[in-house]
């Protein structure tokens, strides 16, 4: 049993997946409520920094680049002087981070060869679970209740001022603005532009919609096949930091996007968001709110196959059914 008298600070580690970054945020509350007079630190990637700032559940963020010698994250981290370390990555590297951090208490998952680092250690997580709530393996296993199911994203003022101002300028304040993400980590989880622009046409048709297209750096082919076609109904956005493409993000009606990390910060930010699924399983990755859905060709015996790559001729994505998104986005633009 954990002493909470005695807990004044706690390290939660996640280093990477932006997605999987703001679904570990699930545990912060939850934290603080069962240590409300603790120091709650983060220790992620460099990248991934900015999934975690400005939350209030954090008091500071550790980071380091993939690359850095495992000893110099270590010496960061037992500078520190922590009392509990929860590893809620739990892969070799972190469990050497937890092992040597000298904290009283090391949470992690009861892994094959990374069991040594625990001295308390949750069981993984059901298949049928949510990757989020397989977050809160870790805190049952120390005995701590799960009080909010909550993920977070929180915006900078600069980046709420950016969204105003930009979306004044398109003149989208009175309009239903449907932002589109193609982003997808793997190729076979990225939708087709064919099919976006399908999905789209019927929306517009539907609900006199328009089209934010936000993308990044890897998205900007697909972004601009869909922009070509969809110029009389949609907005290109502006390449944009992680904040910022979040910022326009909060100031949608709806979001529809492959599963990625920016439809995770979507449903952390509470706007209504449908997830594209194929390869992946939307049982455990689907958008993590009540206001949110999916849609997936669940009929193909090669559906949730985990593949980067498709191994026939992507049907999960040009035969998606339109309908479902037209159903679904009704409710959900209802719901709002």
């Amino acid at each position: 049993m954990l002493l909470i008298s005695k807990i004044q600070k706690i390290l939660c580690i996640k280093p990477r997946g932006i997605g999987d970054i703001v679904l570990a945020t699930v545990v912060l509350e939850n934290l603080k409520n069962a240590f409300p007079q603790a120091e709650i630190h983060f220790l992620t990637e460099d990248f991934g920094k900015r999934a975690i700032e400005n939350n209030p559940f954090i008091s500071k963020v550790l980071t380091y680049q993939k690359n850095d010698f495992i000893l110099s994250i270590i010496r960061k981290v037992r500078k520190e002087k922590y009392d509990i370390v929860f590893d809620f990555w739990s892969n070799p590297k972190t469990a050497q981070i937890t092992f040597l951090s000298g904290a009283k208490y090391k949470i992690g998952f009861d892994y094959r060869g990374r069991k040594y680092a625990y001295a308390i250690r949750a069981e993984r997580a059901a298949p049928e679970m949510h990757a989020a709530e397989a977050n809160f393996q870790l805190l049952k296993a120390a005995g701590i209740p799960v009080t909010s199911k909550n993920t977070h994203f929180y915006l900078t003022e600069e980046e709420k001022k950016f969204a105003a101002e930009y979306f004044h300028s398109k003149n989208l304040t009175n309009t239903i603005v449907i932002g589109i993400i193609p982003s997808g980590g793997w190729p076979s989880k990225r939708c087709e532009p064919e099919k976006w622009i399908e999905i789209c046409r019927e929306l517009e048709r539907v609900y006199q919609s328009r089209f934010l297209i936000l993308w990044g750096p890897e998205d900007k082919e697909d972004a601009d096949k869909i922009f070509s076609s969809l110029k009389e109904i949609s907005i290109y956005a502006p390449e944009t930091s992680v904040g910022m493409m979040a910022a326009l993000i909060s100031k949608c009606q709806l979001v529809i996007a492959n599963d990625s990390g920016p439809m995770h910060i979507s449903a952390a930010l509470k706007v209504p968001t449908i997830g594209i699924f194929g390869p992946t399983n939307p049982q455990n990755h689907r958008p993590y709110s009540v206001n949110s859905d999916f849609v997936i060709k669940s009929d193909l015996f090669c559906i949730i196959c985990n593949k980067l790559t498709c191994q026939y001729h992507h049907e999960c994505m040009f035969e998606l059914p339109v309908q479902p998104f037209i159903e679904k986005a009704g409710k959900l633009l209802g719901r709002r």
